[in-house]
């Protein structure tokens, strides 16, 4: 069960709360950006709008801004923005500046793997640096926040900090120009745990029930503003890819004891919004949708013991659609009722084209290994000139590696706990208690 917060608080009590418990419970907030939310004049607003509205938050006991494909320039441009607008007790986390860059050297030779640049990267080094830092609970708020107001940062660590749970989530209503958002959500992730759940109540796989009602408690599973508990985050696991949210619910369903979801917004929520990319399978809401499903359907195999195959996932695709359309249907009559724009059609061909077309691509991607040895027998006796390698074995060799492949499984992009980086590295938080007054001394913060 999760405890639900809606957003209905007295602001005054909830900041003075806030405040009294944050003495003992050290919050910290880490916020991943990129140079280009603040160097480019259209982000530069929304990052301000940010920074005026952190400067209001008294009881945080330290901000890190991590920081990626930034120049030097780059870098002192966010410190003095930091300093123009106030900004007590932050600290500059420049991943390709020398300090971190050591850091993270340190921890790929240690073989932690931490060499693909991108978000699961920069904030997986923050969280450590949050921990080596002291704090009991740390707060993940991304910079590209149209809409952002410090009564929202309040509302994710009240959980945390004031009611002793130890996972916070943020769920809002997604509307930007009188328009529905939050597609992937709305559109692919909701249909595909209705589907899933059918499918495994009619075949009686109850195993399979406690992770997808775990997930569908959720309002809004792929929001990127969450907390963590001090205990909680040392064991926490973390994507690296598109997966990154549902993810890190799935470790919360497995380590968190008491999670709760926050109303973040009472409002219309805003910030970046993904292209479609309908014909590019790498990139945009494409890519999302792939990297969710394959992470989704990855934990369900490994940890549940689901056995998939092609006619799983062309089963699931088909109950997928039909649960989609008449999801459709329904926002259809909401966006009337609230006088919304909405275009029925586009949202069908997102369903028809892109997500249903992603859960089918993640499963040949789950699957692939395990069709090899069934596809490499079909060539070697289709084809005249493999007889002499039948004759000597060659089909026996083949079935002997079939229970191995059937047994491999993808492998979705992670990195370590830094329960493991402890064990690994003992002196790790003193290593970046140093690390952080470097970077401070560097930046004069």
């Amino acid at each position: 069960m999760t405890l639900e917060i809606l957003g209905k608080q007295d602001r005054t009590k909830l900041k003075g709360q806030l405040r009294y418990a944050a003495r003992t419970k050290k919050p910290v907030l880490v916020m991943p950006c990129l140079a280009t939310e603040y160097t480019l004049p259209e982000n530069r607003p929304v990052f301000e709008n940010i920074l005026k509205n952190l400067r209001q938050v008294k009881y945080l006991h330290k901000m890190i801004f991590g920081l990626d494909a930034a120049s030097l320039e780059d870098a002192m441009l966010l410190r003095d923005l930091i300093r123009q607008y106030e900004i007590k007790d932050a600290f500059i986390q420049w991943n390709s500046g020398p300090v971190f860059s050591k850091i993270y050297d340190e921890l790929n030779e240690a073989g932690f793997g931490l060499t693909e640049p991108g978000k699961g990267k920069n904030m997986f080094l923050s969280f450590g640096l949050s921990l080596a830092l002291g704090a009991g609970s740390t707060a993940l708020v991304d910079a590209d926040i149209r809409s952002f107001s410090r009564v929202q940062l309040d509302r994710l660590l009240y959980p945390l900090v004031v009611l002793d749970f130890d996972f916070s989530k943020a769920f809002y209503t997604r509307i930007s120009e009188r328009k529905l958002f939050g597609r992937v959500t709305r559109l692919m992730l909701k249909p595909l745990l209705t589907a899933l759940k059918r499918r495994f109540v009619e075949y009686k796989e109850y195993k399979m029930l406690g992770l997808i009602d775990f997930l569908m408690q959720f309002k809004y599973q792929l929001s990127g503003e969450v907390a963590f508990e001090r205990d909680l985050l040392r064991k926490m696991r973390f994507a690296t890819n598109w997966g990154v949210e549902i993810f890190t619910l799935i470790e919360v369903y497995r380590k968190a004891a008491a999670p709760a979801q926050v109303e973040f917004s009472d409002e219309a929520f805003d910030h970046k919004h993904q292209i479609i990319s309908p014909t590019d399978s790498g990139k945009g809401l494409n890519k999302m949708a792939i990297d969710i499903v394959t992470t989704l359907m990855n934990a369900i195999v490994r940890e549940e013991g689901l056995e998939i195959t092609d006619t799983f996932f062309r089963d699931i695709a088909t109950t997928y659609q039909a649960v989609a359309e008449t999801s459709i249907k329904n926002y259809s009559y909401l966006s009337r009722f609230n006088n919304l724009i909405y275009d029925r059609d586009h949202e069908e061909f997102l369903v028809k084209e892109v997500f249903k077309n992603s859960i089918l691509q993640a499963g040949e991607i789950l699957t692939a290994r395990s069709r090899v040895a069934e596809n490499f027998l079909k060539v070697v006796h289709t084809f005249p000139e493999f007889k002499p390698f039948l004759e000597s074995g060659l089909a026996d060799a083949i079935l002997s590696i079939e229970s191995k492949l059937d047994r491999s499984i993808f492998e979705i992009p992670q990195t370590v706990s830094w329960e493991r980086v402890e064990t690994k590295i003992p002196d790790i938080y003193n290593k970046l208690r140093i690390a952080i007054k470097e970077e401070r001394a560097f930046f004069e913060l």
